[in-house]
């Protein structure tokens, strides 16, 4: 548990944390984690899959590596234990230790893949393009006989942190975001009530309220509900046990206006959730919270990157500075049918997309 003061003024009030390093926790592993997928197979699943395994992967040193594959349904593709709650897919361990593994050993573990039910067909999604994993398991597959394409799944905006931290960064920022910010706090100055912010990273006492303030702003806001309504609450409640959680929520007296749930592990911070209550917009709580939040990762927590996950949504250029691409691997194995067959409309299909 980390500990925790309280830090007041005038409008805000930001429950300062120390930062926290999980020791062997790599550059935005949280996605790679036992005990994301611990969470996502026990809460994110509106059906749970038909079956899950955990393949190993070749490395050099005694260090366990391996991939969560699953099956949804007795008749699926084998694919990576991920859905719309994961933002980035890969490897449980070090990847560090899989990296100049040579061919042959790829090519086995494509071979003992290739003995899970389903794995006519291999579906990964979302990936890191780079990654060195990928690359040598995509040549382990083509050695093994498998025919291997890659997709396009969305972009992804993210911000390097400066080296003056945050107050480079906001002087970077277009003109437009920052008055616009600087409006909202006077806008909640005027508001007719008392307005702070909390910030919480640990389970402190102060966690259940606001957990329950980013669920109740959440039901209020123009998003449609969870489709696994346990996931968000078990996923706070893991984040805040393993050093991870930044939870952010905008009071207006006692009235949670925004809300966001960050996920930061040496040296990323992931802004995974965020809301505000629909019909209050003119107050720009989201940006005023979004502000606070980035300090808080830049000056206190010492990220190196901001990310913002998934999607191009358009106000994301505002506060990030570069863009790049997650993608998905498809894999088919033509020595039998159905593999034959995926392949054939997959790659038919990308040739008319083309025309």
């Amino acid at each position: 548990m980390t500990r925790c003061i309280s830090d007041e003024n005038a409008t805000e009030r930001v429950v300062q944390c120390a930062p926290f390093v999980e020791e062997g926790c790599v550059l935005g592993d949280v996605f790679q984690s036992e005990a994301w997928f611990a969470n996502l197979l026990a809460h994110g699943f509106e059906r749970p899959p038909r079956g899950h395994w955990a393949l190993p992967l070749p490395s050099r040193s005694s260090e366990p590596v391996h991939l969560h594959l699953m099956q949804e349904s007795s008749a699926g593709s084998l694919c990576s234990l991920s859905n719309y709650y994961s933002c980035l897919y890969g490897p449980v361990g070090s990847t560090r230790a899989i990296q100049d593994v040579s061919v042959a050993q790829w090519q086995a573990a494509a071979h003992a893949l290739r003995q899970l039910p389903g794995s006519s067909v291999l579906r990964l999604q979302p990936l890191d393009a780079d990654g060195a994993w990928l690359a040598g398991l995509e040549g382990g597959l083509r050695a093994a006989g498998y025919w291997t394409d890659r997709f396009f799944c969305f972009g992804n905006w993210y911000q390097p942190v400066p080296g003056g931290g945050f107050a480079d960064y906001w002087r970077q920022r277009p003109s437009a975001l920052r008055h616009s910010v600087e409006r909202g706090r006077r806008r909640l100055d005027r508001a007719g009530g008392a307005w702070h912010i909390d910030i919480i990273a640990d389970a402190s006492p102060g966690l259940d309220a606001c957990l329950a303030a980013y669920l109740a702003v959440y039901a209020k806001s123009w998003k449609s509900p969870e489709p696994c309504p346990d996931f968000m609450p078990a996923l706070v409640r893991m984040a805040a046990r393993e050093g991870w959680l930044r939870l952010g929520v905008l009071w207006l007296g006692e009235q949670p206006l925004a809300a966001q749930v960050w996920l930061v592990c040496d040296g990323k911070a992931n802004i995974y959730k965020l809301a505000y209550v629909k019909g209050q917009e003119r107050l720009s709580a989201g940006s005023v919270l979004t502000a606070a939040l980035m300090q808080r990762a830049m000056d206190v927590d010492r990220v190196l990157e901001v990310d913002y996950l998934s999607g191009d949504d358009a106000y994301k250029r505002d506060w990030m500075a570069m863009r790049r691409e997650r993608v998905g691997l498809v894999a088919f194995d033509p020595r039998r049918l159905p593999g034959l067959l995926a392949a054939g409309r997959h790659f038919a299909g990308r040739m008319l997309r083309r025309r």
